[in-house]
């Protein structure tokens, strides 16, 4: 499945040149790790986030939220974002940043 180059390109630039932030092609979609934990993806048109199990809930609350199922086992902790509920900068900056603090907030690989 390809991914929205366009929608990664605007993860890109929001995460900036951190130097803790990389990439790796992961479900099919691309990854944005934090010291080696996965704290954004996009996925699709869609962006995948971690937002960690005590937050599931008030993340699922949020408008576009679903939880994160590609096996049939859904994923607590994770949620993917449809495309369109990250269409503005503000809402999508909000998600990232929730996923590269869950992802701070876990010991390095």
């Amino acid at each position: 499945m390809a991914y929205d180059e366009g929608l990664a390109e605007r993860v890109r630039q929001h995460l900036g040149a951190d130097p803790a932030v990389t990439e790796k092609r992961m479900f099919g979609g691309i990854a944005f790790l934090h010291q080696g934990n996965m704290a954004v993806g996009v996925t699709g048109n869609d962006l995948m986030v971690r937002v960690g199990p005590d937050a599931t809930d008030t993340a699922l609350a949020r408008p576009g939220a679903r939880l994160f199922d590609m096996t049939g086992r859904p994923m607590r902790g994770w949620v993917v974002v449809a495309g369109s509920a990250v269409a503005e900068d503000e809402a999508l900056g909000e998600w990232i940043d929730e996923g590269r603090a869950f992802a701070a907030s876990l010991p390095p690989k």
